[in-house]
């Protein structure tokens, strides 16, 4: 008797197993590996048992679980701790710069820093997806790692605005990029049907290093001083970005590099859902890191004192890091554009709701923090692998890359635009505030309109 599970394995490899008996198919199920030569999907000799494995539409298997495929998860979670963690943890560097060595210069100015650098860690995935795609994770991992730890040891000796904009905005934009655009897609050459969850568990990496850099980095700074305690972070990148570079590693057939795929296709936007799709995450992350950059500087001018205004975005992190998790569980059962719709709803509500009344109210600002922490944790988890539903797997790289270089431009002004709006308000954040709740509310119309194209007006309930 063949089993649902043995079903599921591709054509070529049955021709060789033509109804195995019991006995032989109970071993199939307790370990048996085959080599690489055996499946074409490009499946490695260390893989998953055949009862694990899924087929998608264009005849790319999966493991959907197993050593290999849970390693490269953690390689991803390690890889985007050392890297999202720090994207995370940029209003604790905003804050403190702000006060410091650059507090000559606007909250605005200063803004362009950090947003250069969450713009190249979106932006650079226009050449860093194809060549993903071609020539596999390995280097381009290897070269964000060194990349990033060059920042974090050089930051400590910056004291002039173009120091910080080299160091951070584009060593750390690009050392980021590359180690952001592989984890994330590496995790869709192993996972298909769980595909959601695996990748929500990867990107919870972020959110655990911006819960621990701001809490380290608030602990140091008075203790060894600034200098010192960007070195500490930069030790632990380096322990984290070890393991990601050992780990990160793809399995689907290797597309060349060519013209056509290395350059990204705005043809692609002639697709409604694509188009949508794209405008609802460039919305989305229009608002995303400016709670992330401002709610410490909030709650330090509503009188929060300093250590726990620090920590209030450690705060908003930790709820991030179940925001990725969970919200990944129920995508896969739930249809994953139904959970990022209900997420950005959250988002929306957070902000109108919890963030504009907050005023002087401590109890307010945790509440705020800790469930708009969790409501766009899913903002970076599930907008990649959404996209990722509307192509083949083959070219999710080309598709992704596309869709963030034009993203990639709302992280690049959105902190700025906050820090301008601020000053026009004389330092009053009601005007920052409704902003991001205008942003989560277009992002919620475009993300909202592209699943009602694919599943029709009258349906809106349907999984997708």
């Amino acid at each position: 008797m063949v089993t649902d599970a043995e079903k599921r394995v591709e054509p070529t490899i049955q021709s060789h197993h033509d109804q195995p008996p019991a006995h032989e198919a109970q071993a199939l199920e307790d370990g048996l590996h085959r080599s690489s030569e055996e499946f074409p999907s490009g499946h490695s000799a260390r893989s998953n048992t055949l009862s694990r494995m899924t087929t998608d539409a264009d005849g790319n298997t999966y493991p959907e679980g197993g050593m290999d495929a849970w390693l490269v998860v953690f390689g991803c979670f390690m890889g985007l701790f050392g890297s999202l963690g720090l994207v995370n943890s940029i209003g604790t560097f905003q804050a403190y710069i702000d006060d410091h060595q650059l507090k000559e210069y606007s909250s605005g100015t200063n803004g362009w820093i950090f947003s250069m650098f969450a713009f190249l860690c979106f932006f650079c995935g226009v050449q860093i997806g194809p060549v993903f795609d071609a020539k596999g994770p390995r280097f381009l991992v290897l070269a964000g790692s060194i990349l990033i730890i060059a920042m974090m040891i050089s930051i400590g000796f910056c004291t002039q605005y173009w120091h910080f904009m080299l160091s951070v905005g584009l060593a750390g934009g690009m050392g980021s990029s590359l180690i952001f655009t592989p984890a994330i897609s590496a995790v869709g050459h192993f996972f298909n049907e769980k595909r959601g969850i695996a990748t929500g568990l990867a990107a919870t990496g972020g959110s655990v290093g911006g819960v621990i850099f701001p809490l380290v980095l608030q602990d140091l700074f008075p203790k060894i001083g600034f200098g010192w305690a960007t070195r500490v972070v930069a030790l632990i990148c380096l322990i984290s970005l070890i393991v990601a570079c050992l780990l990160i590693k793809s399995r689907l057939p290797k597309k060349p590099a060519s013209k056509e795929n290395v350059l990204p296709d705005f043809r692609i936007f002639r697709e409604p859902k694509f188009a949508l799709t794209t405008a609802g995450v460039f919305f989305v992350e229009w608002g995303l890191f400016i709670p992330i950059s401002y709610i410490s500087s909030y709650a330090l001018s509503h009188g929060v004192s300093t250590e726990l205004s620090y920590q209030m975005l450690a705060i908003l992190n930790a709820g991030s890091f179940f925001g990725r998790g969970i919200p990944g569980f129920f995508a896969d059962y739930f249809g994953r554009f139904n959970t990022l719709i209900v997420t950005v709803a959250l988002c929306l509500i957070c902000c109108a709701c919890l963030w504009l009344p907050a005023g002087d109210s401590l109890p307010l600002m945790i509440v705020y923090s800790a469930i708009f922490g969790f409501a766009s944790g899913s903002n970076i988890s599930l907008t990649p692998v959404c996209i990722g539903q509307l192509c083949k797997t083959e070219h999710y790289g080309r598709y992704y890359a596309t869709s963030y270089t034009i993203v990639s431009f709302g992280t690049l002004t959105g902190i700025p635009i906050a820090g301008e709006i601020l000053a026009r308000c004389d330092g009053q954040y009601w005007g920052l505030i409704a902003f991001t709740t205008c942003c989560y509310a277009a992002g919620l119309a475009c993300v909202t309109a592209a699943k009602l194209i694919h599943v029709g007006w009258r349906r809106p309930w349907v999984i997708y």
